[in-house]
């Protein structure tokens, strides 16, 4: 009896060759939408399978090293047989477990862009500080991996630190590489206002929302009101003597949006709605999360704002995300957005759990 990962496996391939006709079709041709569709539905298990066949032409192959080692009688010739099927049978365990990675359920939102959103927490203005080297180290970390940053909004200090800030991150993978952030971040260390040497623990929170499409969520007209006013800077500094900042609010959910970065009110209108139009989609789609985020807790955490998820702890040098146990010695580097160990790391716990949860 064939396993249940093979079973599965062989539905898709078939599904694949269906949709691989369905575009070869010249009457499909002819629609747009079901095309791009079937185009991209295609596309969404095409690695699973290239990866299918190469496994069944491995497969294959081991059987005629197997045949050929039977019809052999020359010692050194079944040698040599024995070598290439050992080199196969390592071949396709190797194969296995990576279809069982491909075959995981993927998180719909990994290819999106996103939306960050960092607050200053407990601490006062040593809270604010460490939320602008967050915002600072996310933006090193996008560069690094040459994704676009573009602030929507931002709140400051009159000592350079950051109330809050809102960026527009977009690029390959965006979601996908940053949605572990979200949580609690604590920060302990002496601040530069602290005479006697004392370390402080402060806090920020981080929320990395997936971009939403326009025809996933509606907004209505009658939903959102439209203030608009002058931008200001630190300490109420007039930055703009026009009215071009926007705040939205959204009635039915009491979300409020506000955005003054551009100079002009049409393009922080846009920005604002984008911003709106993330946090409507994430709220609705959490409604249904329950189940979900019950299991993702048990992995990496549920991502929740209220649950501590990291501490940057200075006097040791120490980064240690509490979800996972893991600590790196690299402070310096990490504040300067050299995040992609402990990232992958995360990643890598989340699958291993998911693995350890399949029944194969």
């Amino acid at each position: 009896m064939q396993d249940k990962m093979i079973l599965r496996l062989q539905a898709i391939y078939g599904r694949y060759g269906e949709l691989s006709q369905r575009l070869a079709s010249p009457e499909l041709l002819e629609n747009a939408q079901e095309y791009a569709a079937a185009a991209k539905a295609r596309a969404e298990i095409e690695e699973t399978c290239l990866k299918y066949e190469e496994y069944l032409n491995c497969q294959k192959s081991l059987e005629e090293a197997e045949k050929g080692r039977e019809g052999e009688s020359d010692p050194e010739m079944r040698a040599l047989f024995d070598e290439e099927a050992f080199a196969l049978k390592e071949k396709l365990s190797s194969l296995r477990e990576e279809l069982k990675i491909l075959l995981l359920p993927a998180d719909k939102n990994d290819g999106r862009n996103c939306i960050m959103e960092i607050r200053a927490g407990a601490g006062g203005e040593e809270a604010a500080l460490f939320a602008a080297e967050l915002y600072r180290m996310y933006v090193g970390f996008c560069e690094k991996r040459r994704l676009k940053t573009e602030i929507v909004d931002i709140s400051r200090t009159e000592l350079g630190g950051v109330k809050e800030a809102v960026i527009n991150i977009s690029g390959k993978g965006a979601y996908k590489l940053l949605k572990y952030e979200s949580g609690v971040h604590r920060v302990q260390r002496v601040p530069e206002t602290e005479s006697q040497g004392r370390v402080h623990t402060s806090t920020a929170t981080v929320a990395v929302l997936p971009e939403a499409e326009d025809v996933e969520v509606e907004i209505r007209d009658e939903d959102v009101r439209i203030d608009v006013y002058r931008s200001s800077g630190a300490g109420g500094q007039k930055v703009n003597k026009t009215e071009t900042a926007i705040r939205l609010t959204h009635f039915p959910t009491g979300i409020v949006v506000t955005c003054q970065d551009e100079r002009s009110q049409l393009k922080n209108k846009d920005k604002a709605f984008k911003v709106l139009r993330s946090r409507l989609y994430d709220y609705y789609e959490s409604k249904n999360r329950n189940a979900y985020d019950a299991h993702r807790k048990s992995l990496v955490g549920t991502g929740d704002r209220s649950e501590r998820i990291r501490t940057y702890n200075f006097p040791q040098g120490r980064v240690t995300d509490h979800r996972i146990g893991l600590s790196l010695f690299n402070i310096e580097s990490f504040m300067m957005g050299d995040i992609g160990e402990m990232i992958e790391a995360l990643a890598v716990a989340e699958r291993e759990a998911l693995l350890a949860g399949e029944d194969y």
